[in-house]
């Protein structure tokens, strides 16, 4: 009935109260809003790609024999590091010296015979066919000479490339046969993290891209690396293709077979970020409360935002932000567009709470 009423019939006392809440209304609707403000800034993001990969040496060997015999001399303990050409095995060669000295005496020979008989060809005291018979056996003596020599090596293992040697195999005395791992040797001074990779993020996959890998083994530690190569085949199951990212490990933390988290960083670019607590969604929907610095006092300006990725506290804005506006990051729910503000203070990120409020604090103990 009351809502029937005309105003001017309403009894006095009504009269009274309306207009107390008016008064009071507009005084609530006038006090400024005590809020916390953050800036937005232009920050590099990246899309994260999450993948899982096994970690191989840049070099890696299984050290064998290649010839039957038994091992006198090993030149390494295990874990040892080692230089290109340095020693690791010696086996029984005494036969192959005994008959490399026989051949450099067959060769010192033939090679006398060759240089007394030339000079005697050029004054005519000698045939050309005689020098050609010299020239013949000084030629297989050389041969048989690089043979023995090799023979010799084959009784040598050296290091193939520098690197750290595994555990040894083998003892003193023992018979190797061709095949027979001795030892591993690895280049561990960069590791090579193979995975694989979605094939709808072909498109975005070039060398040079950055990575950041992770291994339970070192939970506080991260790793940075570089994809080096890109398959060239998709695999038809998986549908997936194969990278290869370059770790430089010159702490020599990393080894090979280690499996490791990594997120491959694509798609850098500078882009407006804010603090997510400035965030207001409803629905499928985001908005900000904006601070409008173009009136005095400030007040809060409602404003439709589109955000792209997600990280750490922190959310992308794609469209509805400039750079450098400031935005309530603390105290949105008590505040109403075209409100008027008191800016406590600005909210950098990581800061606490209590940090962001001393000020105000410190200004009503005064």
């Amino acid at each position: 009935m009351m809502r029937d009423m005309p105003f001017k019939q309403l009894p006095f006392h009504m009269l009274v109260i309306c207009f107390l809440l008016g008064c009071a209304t507009v005084a609530v609707a006038q006090k400024p809003a005590e809020v916390i403000v953050g800036e937005a800034r232009i920050e590099q993001l990246y899309d994260r790609v999450e993948v899982l990969g096994t970690l191989r040496a840049n070099e890696s060997v299984d050290i064998t024999a290649t010839v039957t015999d038994t091992v006198t001399v090993i030149h390494f303990e295990d874990g040892q590091r080692v230089n290109r050409g340095d020693i690791l095995i010696e086996m029984t060669s005494e036969e192959e010296h005994a008959q490399l000295e026989e051949e450099l005496s067959t060769f010192s020979e033939a090679e006398k015979q060759y240089n007394r008989l030339t000079p005697l060809v050029a004054r005519g005291a000698a045939s050309k066919s005689l020098l050609d018979e010299r020239e013949r056996e000084l030629s297989t003596a050389k041969a048989r000479l690089r043979a023995i020599e090799s023979r010799l090596q084959d009784r040598l293992i050296l290091a193939p490339f520098s690197g750290v040697v595994g555990l040894k195999n083998i003892s003193v005395g023992a018979l190797v046969e061709p095949g027979d791992v001795i030892t591993t040797l690895d280049d561990d001074t960069i590791m090579k993290l193979d995975f694989t990779v979605p094939a709808i993020h072909l498109a975005a996959l070039e060398r040079g891209i950055p990575i950041k890998a992770r291994s339970s083994a070192y939970t506080s530690r991260e790793f940075e690396g570089t994809i080096n190569s890109i398959g060239s085949r998709i695999d038809s199951v998986t549908r997936s293709i194969t990278v290869r990212a370059l770790i430089d490990n010159q702490e020599r933390l990393l080894k090979p077979g280690l499996l490791m988290t990594a997120e491959l960083l694509k798609n850098m670019r500078d882009a407006i970020v804010i603090q997510e607590e400035a965030l207001i969604p409803s629905g499928k929907t985001n908005f900000v409360l904006v601070v409008d610095a173009s009136v005095l006092p400030q007040k809060a300006v409602r404003r439709e935002v589109q955000i792209g990725v997600r990280r750490c506290g922190e959310v992308e804005i794609v469209q509805g932000l400039k750079a450098g506006e400031l935005v309530i990051t603390h105290g949105a729910m008590r505040v109403r567009p075209g409100q008027e503000l008191t800016i406590l203070s600005v909210d950098s990120g990581g800061q606490p709470l209590e940090n962001l409020l001393s000020g105000k604090k410190e200004g009503a103990a005064q």
